[in-house]
């Protein structure tokens, strides 16, 4: 543009100097100055008139490119060869194209796009686009908002859509996602014990038939199944045959369930699953985890990883007891080196501790103590599931009690290489001091309920046994490998055979031969039973409110009972968990459910049998516990709202059942 047109400064700067020039010329010779001057004016007038055509053609070439762009944009917004739309603000239809009419059956003029196409309002667009199906077709969606409040034209603004369609895109993209490879780790239950169930002669057949079932079912979704040791296998699957296996909710672990060659202990399976888009080692390493959550609750189901999460499939069965007894002897001896490394150790177990979590505790302070090192009890208000215990302690062992501090005292002792212990629990948000758990990495967990979403990060040690009656029969069990004398008091024998007779219901519920076993062990070093049953009686309140609340209960299908106690009281938690231990009395009944008030929300105990799982359907309300004892908190004030929520964990929970 600098080359063809007139440059004015340039013509101004000529100008200017020939007039000095000239009037020295004038000053100097007169004649001469005047002829100059006529031709000065001359070239003034031809300067002007040259200044003049060129911004005028200027202007008309700018018009012409104008007017070209105009009707280049016009023929490229009517020939668009996918569908647009233009909307005024408010989304009413003020154009559209042929090909965007085309995808309805009626006149859009005037009609607002979000009762056309509700989808492709979106308020969160990007230069990218963003996807929409419609009519069995998928679109990316590109926006572009223009401005004409400075203008002359009444609107604000208005929106142009154009959809350009991505289907085969989209087509390409599920093909890829769908044909991306899981990997799953499957291990057999308790496969010795099970083998050691069968007949010598039919042993051989058992195995083989174990290998041919999980080879069909794989097959079936030309999936690869390898066997990497007698009771383990890695499979290879497409993310697509994944899909459908979860639809089917893990079938196969019906199908092995009910293999019967002689055997007297149930085949069952614990898989574990990856999650998707990872490498071939990340999702090795993911299936292995999977895998450790599955054996972690019980066996006998599939743990799915899904991003940051995870899905549980089955675990509708007991865990059966493991004989074995390495790993508690290599559980204890790991446990006593660590021990041994640190200068002090921090005991805690869940807020609102029972007789398990407080005879735990108090148990594996000893193990401390005969360590010759220095132990604490984070332990913060008595309440009254323990109270008997705690005025029992009092009396008999009041020197211990020095060693009980609570979450403030707890965070200004603690070092960052201080041992924890968790005991009855591996939910972090559940401890009686969630803060203490970030001050070290050194944490151990000795538990007994089936292992939850929520799980303290990277642990030393991890003990985890669904088997188990109680946590205070791991730590009865413990304790004899730990030194060659446990040295337990009477009061701490009590107290840890206080924690197996109330998770078990008087050795009723989950009692195996180890169980016994170690309620011997602790007979032996001195536990009075009478003493113990002390520990249990209830005051005249807390049975007429136990008999309120039976009296309240509901019966559901004829086999689960729904009962409340609508009020605050102290000890409603102890109440509702009683209550719901006495409607398993009544006949035909397979569960029962008390819900209870406790610090602004509604707790739920769930008791079963045994063939009704209250921790699978209270974890679907954020809960935990076993197959036939588990709890939740669920945050509302209102019973009545709580028990819709129940009701509707149950409901899921039925339907996945009859899918069976």
């Amino acid at each position: 543009m600098k080359d063809k047109f007139f440059n004015l400064f340039d013509a101004r700067f000529i100008l200017a100097f020939s007039f000095i020039v000239l009037i020295v010329i004038t000053v100097l010779k007169p004649f001469v100055g005047g002829i100059a001057g006529l031709i000065y004016i001359y070239l003034i007038f031809i300067s002007y008139k040259n200044i003049k055509d060129k911004n005028y053609a200027s202007q008309r070439y700018i018009e012409q490119i104008s007017q070209d762009f105009d009707s280049v944009t016009k023929q490229a917004v009517f020939n668009m060869p996918f569908p647009m739309v233009i909307c005024d603000g408010d989304g009413t239809v003020l154009w559209y194209n042929t090909l965007f009419v085309n995808l309805f059956s009626s006149e859009l003029m005037g009609e607002n796009i979000k009762n056309i196409l509700p989808q492709i309002i979106r308020e969160d667009i990007n230069e990218t686009g963003y996807y929409i199906s419609f009519d069995s077709k998928d679109y990316i969606v590109y926006k572009n908002n223009v401005d004409l409040s400075t203008g002359s034209s009444e609107r604000k603004s208005i929106q142009m859509y154009f959809m350009v369609d991505s289907s085969d895109y989209k087509k390409l993209q599920r093909v890829y996602i769908d044909s991306k490879a899981m990997i799953l780790k499957i291990e057999v239950d308790n496969y010795d014990e099970a083998l050691d169930s069968t007949p010598d002669s039919s042993r051989p057949i058992l195995i083989a038939e174990i290998d041919s079932i999980l080879n069909s079912y794989f097959d079936e979704y030309q999936g690869l199944l390898i066997k990497s040791d007698s009771d383990t296998y890695i499979a290879v699957l497409s993310f697509q045959a994944l899909k459908q296996i979860k639809e089917r909710r893990f079938d196969l672990l019906d199908d092995l369930r009910e293999l019967d060659k002689g055997n007297a202990i149930p085949i069952t399976l614990s898989i574990g699953v990856s999650s998707f888009g990872k490498s071939f080692s990340e999702s090795y390493q993911e299936a292995d985890t999977a895998l450790d959550i599955a054996l972690g609750r019980g066996g006998d189901q599939a743990v799915v990883r899904v991003d940051d999460n995870y899905e549980f499939f089955g675990g509708r069965s007991k865990a059966v007891e493991k004989r074995n007894k390495v790993k508690a002897r290599v559980i204890g001896v790991a446990l006593r080196q660590l021990i041994d490394a640190t200068d002090e150790v921090f005991i805690m177990g869940h807020a609102n501790p029972d007789m398990d979590a407080m005879g735990a505790a108090i148990g594996v302070h000893r193990a401390v103590l005969n360590r010759g090192k220095k132990g604490y009890i984070v332990f913060n208000e008595i309440n009254p599931s323990i109270e008997n215990l705690m005025i029992r302690l009092k009396k008999e062992e009041p020197e211990l009690l020095k060693d009980f501090l609570n979450s403030e005292a707890a965070l200004g002792k603690i070092k960052s290489n201080s041992l924890i212990i968790m005991v009855d629990n591996h939910r972090p948000s559940m401890t009686e001091c969630p803060e203490l758990i970030a001050k070290t990495n050194q944490i151990v967990i000795l538990d007994h309920h089936r292992r939850s979403k929520e799980f303290v990060k990277n642990p030393v040690l991890t003990y985890i046994e669904p088997y188990a009656s109680s946590t205070c029969e791991l730590v009865t069990e413990m304790l004899t490998y730990m030194s060659e004398n446990s040295n337990l008091t009477h009061f701490e024998a009590d107290a840890l055979m206080s924690g197996i007779i109330v998770d078990t219901k008087n050795f009723t519920f989950q009692t195996g031969v180890r169980t016994f076993e170690a309620a011997s062990m602790l007979r032996r070093q001195g536990s009075d039973m009478v003493k113990v049953q002390a520990l249990f009686k209830n005051d005249l309140d807390t049975l007429q409110s136990k008999a309120e609340v039976v009296h309240a209960t509901k019966i559901i299908d004829g086999k689960i009972a729904i009962s409340k106690l609508d009020r605050y009281q102290e000890n409603s938690i102890l109440i509702a968990a009683q209550a719901a231990d006495e409607l398993l009395q009544i006949n035909n009944i397979e569960a029962s459910f008390v819900l209870t008030h406790k610090d602004n929300k509604i707790h739920i105990s769930g008791r079963s049998r045994g063939s009704f799982s209250v921790q699978l359907v209270l974890e679907k309300i954020g809960g935990g516990g076993h197959l036939n004892m588990a709890g939740a908190q669920v945050e509302t004030d209102s019973i009545e709202e709580a028990e819709k929520i129940l009701r509707k964990a149950l409901d899921e929970y039925m339907k996945e059942v009859e899918n069976k």
